[in-house]
């Protein structure tokens, strides 16, 4: 571990499915976190704590104020999958590029001393049958979303310096419970449909290549570059997961079924999906990070929930459904109201 401990992190895009569960995480180990999302999945997700403070504000606005006191900067904020990308290309571009580029200047220029970029392995995109992408292997991006990640990976690295460490971390696709739940990830989706019909849904022809991390796995990698001695880690890339968690799609949906407590039918669906890539973790191992969980220790929490009521598919669960509809109301409310109101004015 490094010499310096952070005292004071600012997390973008803390509302969202990875903040929700790593903000908690950061405030037990003792940070203070300065939590800043819109908040488009509710307010309520984070915590009350006297540690937490919360700054509801679009990344693309950030200003040099937002940076003041911090020590250091977990940027998370992202137009968060391939068809919300496609969707919203402008935006998706804007935010997971650009306003990113410029959180890690406006870090840099406020002193803070690191700055942390989760990016995606979905940048490896489809790789030759045989091929472990690491992080020196040549990326393929196929998305949007891809995209603008590897431009957001491009114009931070260069900032790196002795004052000002720069890490980023490329995600494997992630999964398991958090207060800002997805159903639109490949294991929780999957578990959700076996749980509640007794089907589950494959994209053809399952022998694509997937590497998978627990949501609080992942966030237990960004605490560990925190302090990670800045020697080791800046101006580095890190695939984050492990090679017990690259699964196959079709092996992997027999998993799932199989921890599913009932009985479960796979069918599948679509044209063959071309993204395919098996990683390695060599490098964030060799500095002594493991994750903690399996695919099937996710399967398991998402049913545990489901049985007990706690958790349930609504449209706030899947992102690119919930944008849509929040786009769907402002149309409405623009239409009708008048005077700061629509009743009441």
């Amino acid at each position: 571990m490094g010499q310096i401990h952070m005292t004071q992190v600012l997390v973008t895009g803390a509302g969202g499915y990875i903040g929700t569960a790593l903000v908690p995480l950061l405030l037990d180990a003792g940070y203070a976190v300065r939590a800043v999302d819109r908040f488009y999945f509710g307010r309520h997700l984070l915590p009350e704590h006297d540690r937490l403070e919360v700054v509801v504000e679009d990344s693309r606005k950030l200003t040099p104020a937002h940076f003041q006191g911090v020590d250091a900067v977990i940027d998370l904020a992202a137009i968060s999958n391939d068809p919300s990308g496609e969707l919203f290309q402008e935006a998706t571009y804007q935010i997971n590029r650009d306003s990113r580029v410029r959180a890690a200047h406006l870090a840099r220029e406020a002193g803070v001393r690191r700055y942390m970029l989760p990016s995606s392995c979905s940048i490896y995109g489809f790789q030759e049958g045989g091929v472990i992408a690491d992080e020196s292997s040549p990326t393929n991006p196929l998305t949007t979303y891809a995209r603008a990640n590897e431009m957001a990976e491009r114009g931070v690295l260069p900032l790196a310096d002795e004052k000002f460490c720069v890490v980023v971390l490329r995600q494997a696709t992630v999964y398991g419970l958090s207060p800002r739940m997805r159903f639109d990830l490949a294991i929780n989706g999957m578990t959700f449909g076996a749980w509640k019909t007794g089907k589950l849904p494959l994209m053809r022809d399952g022998t694509q290549w997937r590497p998978m991390v627990h949501v609080r796995d992942t966030a237990r990698a960004q605490m560990f570059m925190l302090e990670a001695d800045p020697a080791k880690v800046n101006g580095e890339i890190f695939n984050v997961g492990s090679a017990g968690n690259v699964y196959q799609i079709g092996p992997l949906g027999e998993l799932v079924a199989g921890y599913v407590p009932r009985d479960v039918e796979i069918e599948w669906y679509g044209d063959p999906d071309v993204r395919s890539y098996r990683v390695a973790f060599d490098k964030i191992e060799a500095l002594g990070y493991r994750t903690e969980k399996t695919a099937a220790d996710g399967v398991a929490e998402v049913c545990k929930a489901l049985e007990a009521g706690t958790l349930d598919k609504t449209i706030r669960t899947i992102t690119l459904d919930w944008y849509r509809e929040l786009a769907r109301w402002h149309r409405i409310i623009r239409e009708v109201e008048m005077y700061g109101g629509i009743v009441e004015i």
